[in-house]
């Protein structure tokens, strides 16, 4: 692996660097530095609107996914140029959030499948955060096995008929478009009857249920669609190869959340530097150095991990499945770390009063937000199968279902 910029990388970095210096809602910069998994939001103000404005600033300049191609609102810029921008963002790419299933897994998919006039119209406003988009994959009876969903597409002339629930879907209650994949033909094997369109999450026959999770938040809805109308124009692939076009969208899910999970460990770190125990201060006390060694080396494992999925974007290779690791290894490390600093805290691990907040309410949210975390974009279970199959070419899981019919496949109550 090389650290170490080359002249061309240097030369970009001063240039972001000086840019986000002149240009940064700096305002902020305390509250989202301070912001961790679960607990990103500001005081006064509305986060989506400050991440909308500073998303088009960006885009404004050119500075806004710049991976993609000019055309479609990018810079056209490298991959080690976006993770160099993406260093240099610090604090302030906490913003990027609230977009990174639009340009993470969205985009991407809408590139690859969308009609070339799609691409210009939908693109750009995607980029430049004017317009928000969400991913309609999961159901009530389908979860981590997406190809197991029941939402019904029929075709009627022009235009698909969309009716059955979505759920668990990030976003959509402030999102302007999503991408759908739905079921087009019950009568093949499950995989192979699929089919995914885009469309307008204000359309009629479209209700969007925000549910309360643990902590008090919203972030993932449930989406009911009744009798909505999508024009044939907005689908994306071929009438019954949603599968294929789902694997890009999945691909870049577990990219765009894998290379972006929280630890928890320099959080828990700090905070052990000025916590005093009974006897003494915490970061002296040798259990409490233990485990924080053991995450302290899984911590560097996953950023040395990540670094070389960096070394090879520079070199123009695609990387491996660093992302896998780092999702399974990061998702329950930091329900872990959470877990810990709530006992440390004792009885102040319970309570968020004005005195704890900062400290105590920080953990808290991580801890109810960490669940979530090893769900989204494919549970432990589905992260080690890729590992064990993909990477070590172990045996493949047994799948009864593979080749049956999907209406043949036997359901509760049948």
């Amino acid at each position: 692996m090389n650290f170490d910029d080359t002249p061309q990388e240097a030369e970009f970095r001063a240039t972001a660097r000086a840019w986000i210096s002149a240009n940064a809602p700096k305002q902020y910069e305390e509250e989202l530095r301070k912001s961790s998994l679960g607990r990103t939001q500001l005081k006064n103000a509305n986060i989506l609107e400050v991440a909308k404005a500073w998303q088009k600033k960006k885009a404004d300049a050119g500075w806004a996914c710049l991976h993609w191609p000019k055309e479609y609102g990018g810079r056209g810029a490298s991959p080690i140029e976006r993770v160099i921008w993406q260093q240099e963002e610090g604090p302030f790419g906490k913003l990027s959030h609230m977009f990174i299933i639009g340009h993470g897994m969205c985009g991407p998919t809408m590139m690859a499948f969308a009609r070339e006039e799609h691409k210009r119209k939908y693109l750009p406003p995607l980029a430049s955060g004017e317009k928000v988009w969400c991913q309609l994959f999961s159901e009530p009876a389908g979860g981590s096995d997406v190809a197991g969903l029941r939402t019904r597409a029929e075709k009627d002339g022009d235009e698909w008929v969309i009716n059955g629930q979505k759920i668990w879907t990030s976003g959509a209650h402030y999102s302007d478009y999503g991408i759908l994949l739905t079921r087009t033909d019950p009568t093949v094997p499950k995989h192979k009857g699929l089919t995914m369109f885009f469309l307008d999450m204000k359309s009629p026959g479209v209700e969007v249920r925000p549910i309360k999770q643990a902590s008090g938040a919203s972030d993932f809805n449930e989406v009911y669609f009744t009798n909505v109308r999508i024009p044939d124009h907005q689908r994306l692939g071929e009438v019954g190869d949603g599968w294929n076009v789902s694997l890009t969208t999945l691909m870049n899910e577990r990219m765009s959340i894998g290379a972006g999970v929280s630890t928890g460990f320099p959080e828990l770190f700090e905070y052990c530097s000025s916590l005093m125990l009974d006897d003494g201060p915490a970061i002296e006390d040798r259990a409490v150095r233990s485990k924080l060694a053991n995450w302290a080396v899984k911590a560097s494992g996953l950023r040395y991990t990540s670094m070389r999925a960096i070394s090879a974007l520079s070199k123009g290779e695609r990387p491996g499945p660093e992302n896998s690791i780092g999702k399974l290894v990061a998702g329950s490390m930091i329900q872990d770390v959470a877990t810990y600093a709530l006992d440390l805290q004792g009885a102040a691990g319970v309570v968020s009063g004005p005195e704890d907040a900062e400290v105590a309410g920080r953990f808290q949210a991580m801890l109810l937000r960490a669940p979530g975390t090893r769900v989204e974009g494919g549970t432990d279970e589905i992260m080690r199968n890729i590992i064990a199959e993909r990477v070590l070419g172990l045996p493949g899981d047994i799948r009864v279902d593979k080749d049956v019919p999907f209406n043949k496949i036997p359901t509760k109550g049948r």
